[in-house]
C-alpha cells in the first residue's frame, strides 16, 4: 500500500528555515517521480517543486527558485523540501506526492498524496 507522510513544519518568522520530510512506503522510490504542493487558505493547489525517478531531475516553481531545495534519500525512503529565506506568502499547508508517470508540477498527474504539514511563516 502506498503511503506518504509529510513531517517538518511549523511556524517560523520571515528569512527563517525550514527542513520538509516525505516518508514514503510501499513502493520504490528511486524510481518513482515525487512532488511538492501547497494550498494556501482560498487558493487552489499549486505545484512548488518536483524530482523525476532514476535520474533524479529536479524542478521548482519560479516563486520557490533559488529558496527551496528538494533532494531524495533512497537508502531512508524519504524526500525532503529544504526551504530557506522564507516569506508570509510561503504561509500553506504543503503536501508531497507520488503516482505521476512522469515528473510533473500539476496536481492532477498525481495519485497519491500525503495528509500535509502546515506552515506559518510569520513575525
Amino acid at each position: 500500500q502506498v503511503q506518504l507522510v509529510e513531517s517538518g513544519g511549523g511556524l517560523v518568522q520571515p528569512g527563517g528555515s525550514l527542513r520538509l520530510s516525505c516518508a514514503a512506503s510501499g513502493f520504490t522510490l528511486d524510481y518513482s517521480a515525487i512532488g511538492w504542493f501547497r494550498q494556501a487558505p482560498g487558493k487552489e493547489r499549486e505545484g512548488i517543486s518536483c524530482i523525476s525517478g532514476g535520474s533524479g531531475r529536479t524542478y521548482y516553481a519560479d516563486s520557490v527558485k533559488g529558496r527551496f531545495t528538494i533532494s531524495r534519500d533512497n537508502a531512508k525512503n524519504t524526500v525532503y523540501l529544504q526551504m530557506t529565506n522564507l516569506k508570509p506568502e510561503d504561509t500553506a499547508v504543503y503536501y508531497c506526492a507520488t503516482g505521476a508517470g512522469i515528473a510533473s508540477m500539476l496536481p492532477k498527474f498525481y495519485r497519491y498524496w500525503g495528509q500535509g504539514t502546515q506552515v506559518t511563516v510569520s513575525s
